[in-house]
């Protein structure tokens, strides 16, 4: 794979601006992401491989419910991001955790792992089932799998004429994740990946955030979600700045959420997991 591949892959760049977006993102998907850990069985003294773990929100999910006698280790193949999630887990005060830099592909590591886990990875990943089928191999008899990524179809269905604004941004979401190459339907696809990767079929969940008051989080999330894809927006030709109006963005989705009476919607999540066989 080459570098090429994989900053076409990126879909969200690489900033200051988008680490501190996915750390609010976090705060936004917590819950689903804790009921998913949860749900797939992770407990105290488990060591556990976080993919793609940018600024560590998942990682110290995890590191939470395996405590101080379990281990998790995030991999990122963004340093710079690896950087931050040290940092945030100093300040916390966690000594179970540790990150390093790398290619999901091409992994040094044992295969003593109790689970493997990853949130919003496989989306940009082109053939995610062979990569859940290699990164199995460093699980142990047993093992659990638990992966939680977007599912963007649902936008087609809640799309109303009285909401343009938000229906004019999910077009052009879409439109931009589909053009990076990223796979906007890899939520209902893991199913098929774990299949197709020679794991159990998977138990699975849908869920979204979704909120209505004026001092909700997340028309701030949104428009700092569009600040993160307006350079490929622009590249493609997909919209322009002026088109955006970023500096407004998150006032006006707020009005339209008012004056519609219509909850904003944020990406929904599929959860997938499942347990390999002790055999």
């Amino acid at each position: 794979m080459s570098n090429s591949d994989v900053e076409r892959r990126y879909t969200m760049g690489r900033s200051q601006e988008e680490t501190e977006r996915l750390i609010q993102q976090s705060g936004l998907y917590e819950d689903i992401t804790g009921r998913l850990l949860s749900d797939a069985g992770l407990f105290t003294g488990m060591k556990v491989l976080d993919i793609g773990s940018g600024a560590g929100d998942v990682t110290f999910a995890a590191a939470e419910r395996v405590g101080n006698e379990g281990q998790v280790i995030g991999v990122d193949m963004n340093p710079a991001i690896l950087e931050t999630a040290k940092a945030r887990a100093e300040v916390m005060g966690l000594t179970n955790v540790e990150f390093m830099a790398g290619d999901v592909h091409a992994l040094d590591l044992p295969n003593d792992f109790d689970a493997l886990i990853g949130r919003a990875v496989l989306i940009y990943l082109p053939r995610p089932a062979e990569t859940l089928r290699q990164l199995a191999t460093h699980l142990r008899p047993g093992g659990i799998v638990a992966f939680q990524e977007v599912e963007f179809s649902a936008y087609s269905s809640i799309a109303r004429p009285e909401t343009p604004l938000m229906n004019q941004l999910a077009i052009w979401g879409i439109e931009v994740f589909r053009r990076s190459g990223a796979n906007v339907g890899m939520g209902f696809d893991l199913y098929s990946a774990f299949v197709d990767a020679g794991l159990p079929e998977p138990s699975l969940g849908y869920a979204a955030p979704m909120g209505g008051p004026e001092t909700w989080i997340g028309y701030d999330y949104i428009a700092n979600s569009i600040r993160s894809l307006l350079p490929l927006m622009e590249a493609y030709s997909i919209a322009t700045a002026e088109e955006v109006e970023l500096n407004t963005l998150a006032e006006r989705l707020r009005a339209e959420v008012v004056a519609s009476k219509r909850p904003l919607i944020l990406p929904p999540h599929v959860t997938a997991w499942a347990q390999l066989r002790t055999e």
